[in-house]
């Protein structure tokens, strides 16, 4: 059995080895059934792969110019977006969501702070813009798509370490985030070492079930000898 001393090596093993869509199946098979995020937060670019620990952050909408008298983060610019922001640590990722999809969640300036702290990367459930110079830096995003409409004076971040709920994806702090150009989706962290040995064997396995259909067997009889398609 595959063994992992830390997230580094974790980490590297996923990238190696896995992809969302056998993560996807080995949880569908523990009864883990709502862990994939909405279809539309797809990567920047193809070749982008987030792998990380979770730090969820709560978004509200805001009307631009109304000031709160009971609440101090509304008085905020962008309430606890900054703190957030520099309280990022290496692996994790920056996984935004409670607001409308109405402006951009995410953009340069925060990739290149979040580059520096050695997060991994970022996830939105909204728009990012400055997408130029995203891909210039090679940072993972994953969103809606480009829209410069900026957040600073429509949303505000509320909170942060704290649990969110994603359409339907209640995602925690820790959980891992695992990204390609398939989608996005969610490991809780208490499923972790399950998820991601049965993740190995059955990637292992699909290798050894395309040789076999490449050297002539069936669709049949390749998933009846391995139980694999």
């Amino acid at each position: 059995m595959e063994k992992w001393n830390n997230d580094d090596e974790l980490f590297s093993l996923i990238k190696a080895e896995l992809f969302t869509a056998v993560v996807g199946d080995v949880m569908d098979k523990i009864g883990l059934v709502r862990q994939f995020l909405p279809p539309q937060i797809q990567p920047l670019h193809p070749a982008m792969v987030v792998v990380g620990r979770a730090m969820p952050v709560l978004e509200a909408d805001t009307i631009s110019g109304e000031q709160s008298l009971y609440n101090p983060i509304l008085q905020q610019p962008f309430g606890l977006m900054l703190r957030a922001l520099d309280d990022l640590k290496k692996n994790e990722v920056y996984i935004c969501s409670g607001s409308s999809p109405a402006y951009a969640l995410w953009g340069e300036l925060m990739s290149t702070r979040a580059m520096k702290l050695g997060a991994a990367g970022a996830v939105v459930n909204g728009y990012s813009r400055d997408t130029r110079g995203i891909l210039e830096l090679n940072f993972p995003v994953f969103s809606y798509g480009r829209y410069a409409q900026d957040q600073a004076p429509r949303g505000k971040v509320m909170d942060f370490r704290v649990p969110i709920e994603m359409n339907g994806v209640v995602i925690h702090p820790g959980d891992i985030v695992i990204g390609d150009m398939d989608g996005v989706c969610i490991v809780p962290q208490v499923a972790t070492e399950e998820v991601f040995r049965l993740a190995l064997e059955k990637a292992r396995g699909e290798k050894t079930v395309q040789k076999s259909i490449e050297n002539g067997m069936s669709a049949s009889a390749a998933f009846a000898q391995y139980g694999i398609m």
